[in-house]
């Protein structure tokens, strides 16, 4: 019995290692080229899946931050004893939420309120994924707390030096 969770748990960290290595590569890369003449340089080179990406910044955000979060929720989910795949899926939808906030444009004119509303996902989605069962709701707003408290921390210290 004992060796088939550890198969299990091993496996799982596996797949999850597997799918968030599977998204890393899709940052595009940037070329620094000079024209001569009168050719104009088009904004988006790439096709498929770059192209797309390219052109759809928030997507790729959105899509990078979800691969990140399914990995530290599964993570979070072996760790606990809650469930890897439970895990996964509360990091994916936490991970979308921070990769939305960190590529906002109006927040980059706001970095301690970025930086707080990161912290304050974090720590929601780290909670979630960690606790379930009775008093669940004090640990998650304990865990969303220290996470606004430590994403606004990090902030000031980032603005200060």
């Amino acid at each position: 019995m004992n060796n088939l969770v550890l198969q299990k748990k091993a496996l799982s960290v596996v797949a999850v290692a597997g799918i968030v290595f599977a998204l890393v590569p899709v940052t595009p890369a940037l070329a620094d080229t000079t024209l001569q003449g009168s050719t104009t340089k088009s904004k988006y080179q790439a096709t498929g899946v770059k192209g797309y990406f390219q052109r759809h910044p928030k997507v790729k955000s959105a899509t990078l931050g979800a691969g990140v979060g399914a990995g530290v929720g599964a993570v979070t989910g072996l760790i606990s004893g809650k469930g890897t795949m439970r895990g996964a899926a509360i990091g994916a939808g936490t991970g979308v939420g921070v990769g939305l906030v960190r590529s906002s444009k109006t927040l980059d004119r706001h970095p301690l309120v970025q930086d707080t509303a990161t912290g304050t996902l974090l720590g929601a989605g780290l909670g979630m994924a960690a606790s379930r069962g009775h008093g669940k709701g004090k640990k998650i707003a304990a865990a969303t707390a220290l996470g606004a408290a430590l994403g606004l921390g990090t902030g000031y210290l980032k603005d200060k030096f």
